[in-house]
């Protein structure tokens, strides 16, 4: 089942159980990923966009969540984390941090890197090769660990 037909089968059961709350973030993926098909490529929108429109939205959550929280805002930190935890329920499956190491390791071996001077050439292929499985924080932080040794 596409990403889009399942969100709209869960905006339906929401409505059916009037749960307001997990209806907004339903409502809030489905526009944005209507959004990015009507973009005017006239194709629909691949798996790896989904996934990248879906990560990006829950860190946008998070990082909401964490200055609310920062702000001594509880209410609003409350409903950020709500809505986070909502779209974490549609995101990829992310890789281990041994996969990861594994996927970098094989990339700075392709490449033929020697050092930190090639962590560039090292991120941009890991980056595209792991689009949506890793955390583009984690990849630099592995890729800069790798090369520093």
């Amino acid at each position: 089942m596409a990403l889009t037909e399942q969100i709209n089968n869960d905006i339906k059961e929401a409505m059916k159980a009037r749960e307001k709350e997990k209806l907004e973030a339903l409502r809030d993926i489905k526009s944005k990923l209507l959004l990015e098909a009507t973009s005017g490529s006239g194709e629909e929108i691949s798996e790896a966009t989904e996934n990248k429109i879906i990560l990006k939205m829950h860190k946008q959550r998070m990082d909401a969540y964490a200055i609310y929280v920062d702000q001594g805002r509880e209410d609003l930190a409350k409903d950020e984390l709500f809505q986070a935890q909502i779209i974490e329920a549609y995101m990829p499956k992310m890789l281990s941090e041994e996969e990861v190491k594994a996927a970098v390791e094989a990339v700075i071996a392709a490449v033929g890197a020697s050092g930190p001077q090639d962590m560039g050439k090292v991120m941009g292929t890991v980056t595209k090769k792991l689009a949506g499985k890793a955390d583009g924080k984690t990849l630099a932080d592995m890729v800069k660990a790798l090369l520093n040794n």
